[in-house]
This record gives C-alpha cells, structure tokens and sequence, in this order.
C-alpha cells in the first residue's frame, strides 16, 4: 500500500470511527445512553473506504438517569427487559475503546476521530459517559468529528440519514432503523462513498503537499494528542 493510500495519510493521523448512539432522550448529562455501536473503516490499495466490524453494546441506564417515553417509542427500546443483555456503561466503552485503541496502533494512527450523522450528539453522549463512568483511555478527539449530514448535504443534496443512504445507491430497511448497529452501519456506508467519491481531488492535493514538503505520515511514536483537523 502506497503512503498516499493509507488511513494514517488520508486524515492526518485520526482514524475515523463512526459511532451511533440510542438514547432515552436529547440532553447528554441527564438522559440515559441505551445503546452503542461503531463501526471501524478500512482503505484497500486503492486509497478508497470501505466498512469494516462492527461492534455493539445495550446498556444500562445509570442510576438517576431519565429517560423520555417519546424517545422509546421512536428507539424501540425497553430499558429495563428481564432478557436485554445490556452492560454498565464503563464496560461497554471500555470494550468499544479496546478496540478503537488496536485499530488505532494497526493503521499506524495517532487518534480515533469520531464520525457520525450530526455527530455532535453521538460525540456529546460519548463525552458525558466518559466522564460519568470515569472511563479511561478516550482514544477519540474530545471535540472534532465527521458530520455525515454535512458531508451528505454537499454530496447529495440530502441530510437526513434515510434519504441520503437511499439516494447514495444503498437500501434502506425503515424496520431495522433507529438500532444503533444498523444505523452506524448505514452512515459508514455513507461516508465511505462519500469520501470515494472525492478520491480524486484528495490524491491531486496530496500530490501538491509532497511538492510543498508535507510530509506528515504518522508513526506509532508520536504523542496520541492529534492536533485538531479543524
């Protein structure tokens, strides 16, 4: 695999991750995290994206924590099932980080940066678990993200996630939606087309910074606090 087609090269040392999250309701610091997915990416020798595994967790609502019923009816979910095999939320992001950490050292990476469609919530939701649990090791920037929906928007003129993986050329099954592993699944579709589509301008520019002497391939030896992309 050339320099240029590597994932290390292609975002600048962050590796991206799309992450989806189902929750009890909108506001992160109050209201429970039920269930989460990500999904790891790969680069074949061409330079272009392609979903990889797929992992994904029920969790149990933290003590105290809210949990609206109009975001259950849209989710599905029943919280608190006899037969959900939901994990506490330290475990469950423990388990997600272990494996964005192997990704992260495999591709040669400095950090995990996390994608989603309007990512801000997935990342918020993220953030505020952290914190909570006092889980360890956060292998994904604290700020920085992909917006699919942006992304979407300038690609193909759609945002919401339904419509802009159906008028990308993927299915969409309404059935399935509004799970957390299917619909991490269907945004790293998404942003792996996307990202495909602008194969070709990103190898012109990568192309331009070699000749300007930016040469920025990560190694295993840097510190893992990335800068910001932004």
């Amino acid at each position: 695999m050339s320099a240029s087609s590597s994932l290390a090269r292609r975002f600048r040392g962050f590796l991206p991750v799309v992450i989806d999250v189902e929750t009890g309701g909108l506001n992160a610091s109050t209201d429970a995290l039920l269930e989460i997915a990500a999904v790891l990416i790969v680069m074949d020798d061409q330079g272009r994206l392609q979903r990889s595994e797929t992992h994904s967790y029920h969790v149990k609502p933290f003590i105290g924590a809210k949990i609206e019923p109009a975001s259950l009816a849209v989710t599905g979910i029943d919280p608190f099932h006899p037969l959900r095999p939901a994990l506490d939320e330290k475990d469950a992001l423990q388990r997600i980080f272990k494996v964005v950490r192997d990704a992260i050292k495999s591709h040669g990476c400095k950090r995990a940066i996390l994608v989603g469609h309007n990512a801000s919530f997935d990342l918020g939701f993220l953030n505020a678990a952290v914190t909570r649990s006092d889980c360890k090791r956060n292998p994904f920037h604290p700020f920085s993200s992909f917006d699919t929906a942006t992304l979407a928007g300038a690609a193909l003129g759609q945002t919401v996630l339904a419509k802009a993986v159906l008028a990308s050329g993927h299915p969409w099954d309404s059935a399935a939606a509004h799970a957390a592993a299917y619909d991490a699944e269907r945004t790293a579709d998404l942003f792996c087309q996307i990202c495909n589509y602008c194969l070709p301008s990103y190898l012109e520019a990568d192309q331009r910074a070699c000749l300007m002497g930016w040469y920025e391939e990560p190694t295993l030896e840097e510190s893992p606090q990335a800068e910001s992309p932004t």
